[in-house]
């Protein structure tokens, strides 16, 4: 399969191109060839953006917006076999959960088509003011422009349309890059979206690297918004050279999760092994803390040890795979020299730990401290650390020691305490009796710190993918 970028609906794959393969990470086999875009392609496809929104997308009517949004979705779950195996087989993610990608994708689209409709404005009290008699103003929400989405290999559908969909929604256009490890379904997404009656160039697709299309996407005069989920290293940088451009920015994480003494071991045990192993821990909120109080310490452990044993690590397209590959062996190996430094200075691997080329078992450390990587930076790997501790202020303290705050989980039956603790840290999101990793994709979504700016979630990024406009009225007043 050779694929290049799409602009105003038309493919650029010439063979004089510059070439790079996409490779499945399990097996190595190639899954695509692909032919990369340029800083030319870049300009076109921004300037096309441009000219469309003005003459399209500004004056589509929300309805036709929500029905080409509700066409795609029936699409994309029509297509959800083929769009889970592009999943597994490029990003190397289990096929139970690239299914799973693909269904929460079908209801952001889904979401999205109802909120186009419903995007309102208010009324202001003009007469609120001295001198405001016989004014009338009122506040819509226009448009943006153009939108660069700037995507990660993680979720590399759900994450995408977490971006384009909303910015469709509220009117934009969309110049979008995906990461160049899994840009193979963000092809087929936009193919879709022109199956849907999109018109073309509304979204212009951009298969090439950071240095040479992302960055001087970011920077590019005619791109009003940039949305970007990746390395905390990539987005400081998109901060520093936006300029006046509306950014979010979804980063990095280590999130804690707290396990009073009354917590549900059971529960939370299970739970937890999916909190920090799903896509071997390639997830931005996946439990990489877990605080557990001194005196369930040990039989929270070991019951957490046993399962994480239980879990079956092989191919991803195999339907019983729990673990498959992390994106590529230098991910790998980055994750095992973490475990390595860690042991050296006094860590204990308590389970895993061991590395088969693109595959790492899943790992359980203890007697961690504050200083090691494991637990101070975003591991990004199947690596999860178990910590005890005694009170509520100790625990809060040692969750907020951190540069990143994007989700948090609490498990305890006293209610008072989990909105105490709830209050007290310092994250963007909180779940009580569930797994930081858990998201639903239609509540505020974004971290506090270095873990971002602004928020997703289909109806919040809808908000920020457009400007409130203020339009008032001089009333004449009837002469009697």
């Amino acid at each position: 399969m050779q694929i290049g970028s799409i602009i105003e609906g038309k493919e650029r794959n010439e063979e004089n191109r510059e070439s790079m393969l996409v490779v499945n990470p399990y097996n190595q086999e190639t899954v695509a060839e692909l032919k990369l875009a340029t800083k030319q392609d870049l300009d076109d496809a921004v300037n096309s953006c441009f000219s469309i929104f003005h003459s399209t997308m500004k004056v589509m009517p929300a309805h036709e917006r929500a029905d080409i949004l509700k066409t795609a979705a029936d699409l994309l779950e029509e297509q959800k076999e083929d769009f889970a195996l592009t999943i597994c087989k490029e990003a190397g993610k289990p096929i139970t959960g690239s299914r799973g990608e693909v269904e929460r994708s079908v209801q952001v689209i889904r979401f999205a088509a109802e909120l186009a409709k419903n995007i309102t404005g208010e009324v202001i009290p003009m007469d609120a003011a001295i001198g405001g008699e016989n004014k009338l103003g009122f506040v819509k929400r226009i448009p943006l422009g153009v939108v660069g989405a700037i995507t990660p290999f993680n979720f590399p559908l759900n994450l995408s349309l977490h971006k384009i969909a909303p910015a469709l929604a509220a009117g934009n256009t969309v110049v979008f890059k995906p990461a160049e490890k899994t840009p193979v379904t963000a092809y087929k997404l936009v193919k879709l979206f022109q199956e849907a009656g999109l018109p073309d160039g509304v979204i212009n697709l951009l298969i090439g690297t950071g240095i040479d299309v992302g960055e001087p996407l970011v920077t590019h005069e005619k791109v009003h918004k940039i949305s970007f989920t990746g390395s905390l290293a990539v987005g400081r940088k998109i901060r520093e050279t936006a300029g006046f451009k509306k950014v979010t920015l979804e980063l990095g994480s280590n999130s804690p999760n707290i396990l009073f003494n009354d917590a549900n071991i059971e529960y939370a045990a299970k739970e937890l092994v999916k909190g920090a192993f799903a896509f071997s821990g390639q997830v931005c909120i996946s439990a990489q803390r877990i605080y557990v109080q001194k005196d369930i310490y040990d039989t929270f452990l070991e019951d957490y040890i046993k399962q994480t044993k239980s879990l079956k690590i092989g191919d991803p397209a195999d339907e019983q795979t729990n673990i498959g590959p992390m994106i590529n062996e230098e991910a790998a190996k980055r994750a095992k020299q973490w475990i390595d430094d860690a042991v050296e200075h006094g860590a204990k691997v308590e389970t895993g730990g061991e590395r088969n080329g693109t595959v790492l078992s899943p790992t359980i450390m203890s007697n961690v401290d504050e200083n090691m990587k494991i637990i101070a930076e975003e591991v990004f790997a199947p690596i999860v650390s178990v910590i005890p501790f005694e009170t509520e202020e100790e625990v809060v303290g040692y969750s907020n020691d951190s540069i990143y705050g994007l989700q948090a989980g609490v498990f305890t039956k006293d209610i008072n305490r989990a909105l105490r603790v709830a209050e007290k840290l310092e994250m963007g999101g909180v779940w009580i009796n569930e797994i930081s990793t858990y998201r639903q994709d239609n509540h505020p979504y974004g971290g506090v710190k270095q873990s971002g700016i602004g928020k997703e979630g289909v109806k919040y990024a809808i908000e920020d993918m457009t400007e409130m406009k203020f339009i008032g009225i001089k009333l004449e007043r009837e002469i009697m």
